[in-house]
């Protein structure tokens, strides 16, 4: 059993509101002052947490009830926010907005399962006694949901803000900070929302220092620390690990500027079932890491970055030779897309004889997904739960997955013994026995290999 300890949920009223700046910069303000600051980020976004990580120096977890379980989420907020001051939790999209489905996944539910205060995110943009009407449904929507502070965005004037305060007084809702229109709250986004960190982390450091000093000039801190340190009345069970099914199983992760989207938790659970994670480059390493059995190709914007994977064609020739010899891939969205022959007018690895196309066509949802044959993570029949969010198509599409979401059903993925390759998603949390059934078939792929005298690892 664990402490919950601290915890804050930061939600804006509506998707776009400008909750991400305002939690991030919240994270930094309060590093600034010493704090030691856990995230996370409600939802399956990769994006959001690699700023999360950036203002605070520690990893951020993503709570997604969908796919993980609503029972899990408890403990995986107290391992975000392990040996730190203060939790901060990133709402998704607006306080209630959740799957088409129904099942639990919005702010709103993962807060109450947190048993955690809620600070409001609202846009005062051309509103004023108006403003007090929007905290007032927010607040009695769901009794269960603890309003306990708005932060507003987007104020023009003192005079601007006076209006609003005096509107939300009678609420007795503290407002805890109002920021006015300013550069540093805008931050630049493309098709899939925020450029990753990885990509300009320099600069993106900067504007955090800047927007941690906004942010502790603008907002109430200590006001919203004591939120934060309100009393839990329970405790949290511990999550369970993988177990170590073949330790020192070498597998490969990709990694740079084109392969930023890996789920922390998926990678500690390789790890806790035996593997030793080796990173590289797509786009500048001549070779995979040596004594590698597995490949795990997460996904990122293989799109961005089509001419500098084409370029690196020793690399693209040693996935390719040893794919051909056996090494066990698991790839998503991106990893699917770089094993693929062509990703536009890029020539790529080739493993898989389909042709990738970008388009202006968003594909996002939940899917629950069903293997149709044996793959790396179990035999035919294995049921998986996890998330689409791509401007691509390929072709063929492939036939390893049956999936099923909010707009029907589908076949999709490339499959068999040694390869899965899809554009879902999964995050581990809640399945240590996915991850026990790729250790374990990179080590059995190893084994069987080495037997025949034809070991494809250098």
């Amino acid at each position: 059993m664990t402490s919950l300890g601290a915890r804050v949920v930061i939600a804006g009223t509506h998707s776009g509101v400008g909750k991400t700046t305002v939690a991030t910069g919240v994270m930094a303000a309060l590093r600034r002052r010493g704090l030691r600051v856990g995230a996370a980020k409600v939802g399956p976004d990769f994006i959001d947490p690699g700023y999360h990580h950036l203002a605070t120096g520690r990893v951020s977890r993503n709570l997604d009830a969908w796919m993980s379980g609503l029972e899990v989420i408890p403990a995986l907020a107290a391992r975000a926010g392990a040996g730190c001051d203060v939790l901060v939790i990133e709402g998704v999209m607006g306080l209630f907005d959740g799957a088409a489905d129904g099942a639990p996944s919005s702010t709103a539910e993962i807060a109450v399962a947190l048993d955690a205060p809620m600070v409001l995110v609202v846009d005062a943009a051309s509103a004023s006694t108006s403003v007090a009407a929007v905290v007032h449904g927010f607040a009695t929507f769901d009794p269960r949901v603890q309003v306990a502070g708005v932060i507003l965005n987007r104020v023009g004037s003192d005079s601007h803000e006076a209006m609003l305060r005096a509107a939300l007084a009678p609420s007795g809702i503290p407002v805890l900070g109002a920021l006015r229109r300013h550069p540093g709250l805008v931050w630049r986004d493309r098709h899939l929302g925020l450029v990753p960190v990885v990509e300009r982390r320099d600069e993106i450091a900067r504007s955090l220092d800047q927007l941690a000093v906004l942010l502790d000039d603008r907002c109430d801190l200590e006001g919203l620390v004591a939120i934060a340190r309100r009393p839990l009345g329970r405790s949290v069970t511990d999550l369970a690990m993988p177990r170590s099914v073949a330790p020192g199983t070498r597998i490969a992760v990709a990694a740079g500027p084109a392969f930023s989207f890996s789920y922390p938790d998926n990678l500690e659970a390789l790890r806790a079932a035996g593997a030793e994670l080796l990173e590289f480059d797509p786009c500048t390493d001549p070779r995979l890491p040596d004594a590698c059995v597995g490949l795990v190709a997460g996904g990122g914007f293989p799109e961005v970055y089509g001419g500098a994977l084409a370029d690196n064609r020793s690399l693209l020739a040693d996935v390719r030779t040893a794919m051909a010899g056996g090494l066990v891939v698991w790839a998503e969205c991106g990893g699917l897309l770089w094993l693929s022959k062509m990703l536009g007018d890029h020539l790529l690895v080739g493993a898989i004889d389909a042709r990738a196309t970008m388009t202006d066509r968003l594909t996002l949802g939940y899917r629950h997904g069903v293997t149709q044959a044996a793959t790396p993570l179990g035999p035919a029949g294995t049921a998986v739960r996890g998330h689409e969010f791509h401007y691509s198509t390929i072709d063929p599409a492939g036939g390893a997955l049956a999936l099923e979401g909010r707009t029907g059903a589908s076949i999709g993925g490339f499959g068999s013994s040694t390869l899965l390759a899809s554009y879902l998603h999964l995050h581990l949390a809640a399945r240590p026995d996915l991850a026990e059934r790729f250790v374990s078939t990179c080590a059995a792929v190893a084994v069987q290999q080495s037997a025949l005298r034809t070991p494809y690892v250098r």
